[in-house]
């Protein structure tokens, strides 16, 4: 049975549940805490969700890396003016930012047991934000160094001299703009169905 204090959570603690955990409730997450083997699967699947971010990231770290310590080989796409340098260093950051809260999330959930981590967010409020957040946060810094990147590259695009390049940025900005309004539409579908659902 799910303790009262984690049952009454904030509009905000939910959606980091939806986040983090795929559901706007702790109910099946709590239930998971109570068996070995149900604890197990929890942590296999956060440690593979956290491997694939530490990879992101490190790809993420890489490619802005050599942005930012390269200049551009074609002289119709200049990446190193201020607006997308700029954005590009806070793409390489963040992708920093990201490896390190990954490979800390990593080393806390190949080490958790059971008991501990129930003794952890059983008191709720900040206790129960930490343990939210360290699920979060990594994938939060990944992408938000993707999107430095992203705008990072429209900018350098659309300031191109260059016909083709700009005509080949605004292909990729619809892209873009249809990828992440698909997703953000299917976010808002679930997060307002699980709330009617309540």
């Amino acid at each position: 049975m799910l303790p009262g204090t984690l049952r009454d959570t904030s509009f905000l603690m939910r959606v980091l549940c939806l986040f983090a955990l795929g559901r706007l409730d702790l109910e099946a997450h709590w239930g998971s805490l109570q068996s070995e083997e149900a604890f197990k699967n929890v942590r296999e699947k956060l440690c593979s969700i956290l491997t694939s971010t530490i990879t992101a990231a490190g790809l993420l770290l890489a490619t802005s890396g050599v942005f930012v310590t390269t200049v551009s080989p074609a002289p119709y796409f200049d990446y190193t003016s201020p607006a997308p340098y700029s954005l590009l260093f806070m793409s390489l950051m963040m992708a920093m930012i990201a490896m390190l809260t990954s490979g800390l999330g990593m080393m806390r959930w190949l080490h958790a047991d059971r008991q501990c981590t129930q003794e952890q967010i059983k008191p709720g409020g900040f206790f129960l934000l930490s343990y939210l957040l360290s699920m979060v946060m990594p994938m939060f810094f990944v992408g938000l160094s993707l999107n430095c990147f992203i705008f990072a590259m429209l900018i350098a695009g659309f300031y191109s001299q260059d016909t083709v390049c700009r005509a080949l940025t605004a292909v990729w900005l619809v892209a873009y703009v249809g990828s992440v309004g698909s997703m953000s539409i299917e976010f808002m579908w679930r997060l307002a169905k699980c709330l009617k659902s309540r």
